[in-house]
């Protein structure tokens, strides 16, 4: 489970660097999610030393909840780049999710405010492409 909870916190990283700047929102919320799991400061600033080489999560509910927290991640500082976004996409597909509810995701993120996509919306959209 430490591994897995590490593992969060690599992918997040990876993506902050995505655009070679990892901005103080960026940095703060990836230790906010951290403090929820259970992972020290020290272990976080570790991660971002030395990052975790990525694995895909077992189960369908943990892919898409962390492709949720990355997204809101990639839009916490409100500068959401291209690289970002491909980034994104890109682990996505690593992580076995469909590419239209990807696009889809991505696309429908644009209609709230900061961008910042409510979990039922990504729920919704989960359902439409899974079942």
């Amino acid at each position: 489970m430490e591994n897995e909870k590490h593992q969060i916190i690599a992918d997040m990283i990876a993506l902050a660097k995505a655009d070679d700047i990892v901005h103080e929102r960026e940095r703060e919320f990836i230790l906010a999610v951290a403090n929820r799991m259970g992972v020290t400061a020290a272990q976080v600033g570790e991660i971002f030393e030395k990052p975790y080489t990525p694995k895909v999560f077992s189960t369908e509910l943990e892919r898409i909840t962390q492709f949720h927290r990355l997204v809101l991640l990639m839009n916490v500082d409100q500068d959401t780049h291209t690289v970002e976004i491909e980034a994104i996409r890109n682990y996505g597909l690593r992580l076995g999710i469909r590419p239209e509810a990807i696009t889809q995701i991505l696309n429908e993120m644009e209609n709230y405010e900061n961008k910042m996509m409510p979990s039922d919306r990504i729920v919704e959209i989960f359902k439409r492409f899974y079942n």
